[in-house]
C-alpha cells in the first residue's frame, strides 16, 4: 500500500471524521425513522462515504493488475438495474454453522436442521426482522472431527448471531424457542445505537469469558446447555455460495475468497474456517440473500471501535476485535479484480469505491443511517 506524508493522512482523516459525524445537509435525501434513525433514500445521501483520488490515491480508481483469478466466459449478470434501496430492512442476521456450502432451496425446509426450527417459530421473534442464513462455518461435530460434511443435523451446533458479533453454542432445535425468547429478542439490532462503552469480560489470562449480556446491559437467558463467547474477528465478509438458487453463486463465491485471500495474507488479516485467533477477516459462505442476478453478493460487517470510522489501518495490525457491528456495507456485482480494493477501502476504512455500480445498501450505527 502506498505511503503518506502526514499532511495528506491527517486530512484524510479530518475529512473522514467530518464525513462520519455530520449529518446530511439534504432534508430530501433523508428521512428519518420512529426508532431515530434516518433512512438514506438516495446514494447522494451518502450512507457509506465513496473513496475520493484526492484522498485516496489513484488506486482507487484502478482494479487488481495482478488478478489471476476470472469469472468464466459465459458469467453474465444484470448491469442495468440500479442497486441501491432495493433490499428489505432487517434487524438481525443469524448465521447457522453447518459445514456445507450448498442447501435445499429454501434453507428453513432444511430437515432436522436448526434453519428449519427458526422458520418454524419465527413468529416469536421480536424487534424486527430477522435475516436467516446457512454458512460453511463448521459445525461444532467438525470441529471434534465427527463430522460427515453433511450438516449433522442431529447434533448441537453453533450459530452467529449479528450485530451482537456473538457465538451462541450447542445450539438444537429443541433449544431454538428459548433462544428467541431469551437471547436473540434481547440483543442489539441494526437501528439501536452503538453501546457507548463496548467492553467484553476476559479472563486473566486475556481470553474471553462467556458473555451473559448484550453490550447494553440486557441481561440474556440462555436454554441449559447453550453459551455465549464473542467472536474474535474484526470484520466479516459474507458471499452467497448456493449453487441451488443460481450457479453464478456457486461458481464466484469460491473464486473471489481465493482472491481475498491473496490480499489478506500479506496484511496478516486472513482467517480461514476455524481459526479463532484475535482480530482478522473471516469470509464465510451463505446461503440466499436475494438478488442472485447480480451475482455475486458480498456483505460486509465491520466492528465499532475499530477503524469504523474511517480511520487508516496499519498494515499487519491484527488486534483484537472489539463491539458490535457499527456497519454492513452490502454490495452487488463483485467481480474477482475489484477484491484487492475492496479489501484496502470497504473492509479496512468502510468506503465503497464503486457506489453506482455495486451498492445495495446497509446501515450505519454510528451515523444512525440505514438505505431502508
Amino acid at each position: 500500500m502506498p505511503k503518506r506524508s502526514p499532511r495528506t493522512m491527517t486530512t484524510a482523516f479530518l475529512r473522514n471524521l467530518s464525513e462520519r459525524f455530520t449529518p446530511s445537509s439534504t432534508p430530501s435525501a433523508t428521512k428519518e425513522r420512529p426508532d431515530g434513525f434516518y433512512t438514506a433514500a438516495t446514494l447522494a445521501a451518502s450512507l457509506f462515504p465513496a473513496t475520493d483520488p484526492a484522498l485516496d490515491g489513484d488506486d482507487c480508481l484502478h482494479d487488481c493488475t495482478t488478478c489471476t483469478i476470472h469469472y468464466p466466459r459465459k458469467f453474465a449478470i444484470d448491469e442495468d438495474d440500479k442497486l441501491y434501496g432495493q433490499i428489505g430492512g432487517f434487524a438481525r442476521h443469524l448465521l447457522v454453522a453447518t459445514g456445507k456450502t450448498d442447501w435445499v432451496r429454501d434453507v428453513a425446509e432444511e430437515v432436522g436442521s436448526v434453519m428449519e426450527a427458526v422458520g418454524k417459530h419465527k413468529e416469536m421473534v421480536e424487534g424486527g426482522e430477522l435475516m436467516l442464513s446457512a454458512t460453511n462455518i463448521p459445525t461444532e461435530s467438525d470441529f471434534l472431527g465427527e463430522g460427515d460434511g453433511k450438516g449433522n443435523y442431529g447434533r448441537p451446533t453453533r450459530a452467529l448471531l449479528l450485530p451482537a458479533f456473538q457465538w451462541v453454542n450447542g445450539v438444537t432445535q429443541e433449544s431454538v424457542p428459548e433462544l428467541i425468547k431469551g437471547c436473540i429478542n434481547r440483543t442489539s439490532t441494526t437501528t439501536t445505537r452503538l453501546p457507548s462503552a463496548q467492553q467484553h469480560p476476559q479472563t486473566q489470562n486475556g481470553h474471553h469469558e462467556p458473555a451473559t449480556a448484550t453490550t447494553n446491559g440486557t441481561p440474556i437467558h440462555l436454554p441449559p446447555g447453550l453459551t455465549l463467547t464473542p467472536c474474535p474477528h474484526r470484520y466479516l465478509i459474507l458471499m452467497c455460495s448456493q449453487a441451488t438458487r443460481d450457479a453464478r453463486c456457486g461458481q464466484s463465491a469460491p473464486l473471489l475468497r481465493r482472491e481475498l485471500e491473496r490480499h489478506l495474507r500479506p496484511l496478516g488479516l486472513f482467517r480461514d474456517l476455524g481459526d479463532e485467533r484475535p482480530g482478522g477477516v473471516g469470509i464465510y459462505f451463505i446461503s440466499h440473500v436475494g438478488g442472485h442476478k447480480y451475482s455475486a453478493n458480498m456483505m460486509v460487517y465491520r466492528r465499532g471501535g475499530n477503524n469504523a470510522k474511517g480511520e487508516e489501518v496499519g498494515v499487519g495490525d491484527d488486534g483484537e476485535g472489539q463491539g458490535e457491528a457499527a456497519q454492513c456495507i452490502w454490495l452487488a456485482r463483485v467481480r474477482p479484480e475489484e477484491c484487492e480494493n475492496i479489501v484496502r477501502y470497504t473492509v479496512l476504512q468502510g468506503k465503497v469505491v464503486k457506489p453506482e455500480r455495486q451498492l445495495r445498501g446497509g446501515f450505519d450505527r454510528e451515523r444512525c443511517l440505514v438505505s431502508w
